[in-house]
């Protein structure tokens, strides 16, 4: 344990921060899990619904620093690749 001051409030900040994070990126995970649980039972109207709630979830944790903005493209881009092939 730090005997610092300012190092014990580092170690109080970084458990909050990586809560934070955490819980975000346990939404996008499962907005995602949403989006492939619906492309699995063939269901297009329900998968281009949790598609548009799932990109919104990944840009927002974009926004706010969780993913890289090129990681948060790839999911998109993924997920739009696996929904536009169940539309065909």
């Amino acid at each position: 344990m730090a005997n610092i001051k300012s190092a014990k409030k580092r170690i109080l900040v970084n458990r909050t921060k990586a809560d934070r994070n955490k819980a975000i990126r346990s939404e996008v995970k499962t907005a995602i899990k949403k989006v492939y649980a619906a492309i699995d039972a063939n269901d297009v109207e329900a998968a281009k619904a949790a598609l548009v709630a799932a990109t919104s979830t990944i840009d927002q944790a974009t926004s706010k620093g969780v993913y890289h903005k090129n990681n948060a493209s790839r999911k998109v881009s993924r997920l739009n690749k696996a929904v536009n092939k169940l539309g065909k």
